[in-house]
């Protein structure tokens, strides 16, 4: 450790190769999440519809997903597709499309606790009163499963911002890949990896501590 010099780092480099790598990390993790909520809600109503013709391709594709690696579906997808529709994708779609794709598993699982934590008498309330199937789903229970779900969508979130790191294994430019070049460049790699981690704890331990007062906060109103 007595080798380490961690004050190579300056604004120039930062500016320089972190920032955008920053950024397309902070992208891929808003596009991955309001995407993943998307589909994942799909899949949830699908799985909850009590049709086999809906139930069984969601519950196949959920725990299929859930099943297998995140960094082996990355993979997969950025090496067998391009090879299928004979032409390449590039890596930054290819996490875009992946993470979408893979996220929506959890957020379906998620998004069906929450749906099923609201009392069916509120479900029988609105049928009661004339409303079909997606006017109950769209105005009586997606609303309060929601804020339900608020804490719990918001710490997925925040473990698919770490994940975010795992499109270095398909060259991405993310925040790692930024950290990693400026090593490599300036012969700090050790030094790059270190500082990488403490800029991953910082926003994550930040942004769990806001979650767990927007926790706290919901807890009391109720």
């Amino acid at each position: 450790m007595g080798g380490l010099d961690l004050s190579f780092v300056s604004w120039d480099i930062i500016s320089k190769f972190v920032v955008n790598g920053f950024w397309f990390s902070v992208q891929l993790t808003i596009v991955a999440t309001l995407g993943g909520i998307a589909f994942g809600t799909v899949l949830a109503l699908m799985r909850l519809s009590g049709k086999k013709l809906l139930m069984v391709p969601a519950t196949i594709y959920v725990n299929g997903m859930r099943s297998i690696p995140l960094v082996m579906v990355i993979l997969g997808f950025f090496l067998l597709v391009p090879f299928m529709i004979g032409r390449p994708i590039g890596a930054e779609l290819s996490a875009i499309i992946t993470f979408v794709a893979f996220e929506a598993a959890y957020f379906s699982e998620i998004m069906r606790a929450g749906i099923q934590s609201i009392p069916r008498g509120q479900v029988h309330a609105g049928q009661a009163v004339g409303m079909t199937y997606s006017q109950n789903m769209r105005l009586i229970v997606l609303p309060q499963a929601f804020r339900n779900m608020l804490p719990i969508l918001l710490t997925q979130t925040i473990i698919l911002f770490q994940d975010t790191s795992l499109v270095y294994a398909i060259g991405a430019y993310d925040l790692l890949k930024g950290f990693t070049t400026a090593g490599k460049i300036y012969g700090r790699p050790e030094e790059a990896y270190i500082l990488a981690a403490i800029v991953y704890f910082v926003i994550c331990y930040a942004l769990s501590y806001l979650v767990k007062k927007l926790q706290a906060k919901i807890a009391i109103i109720r």
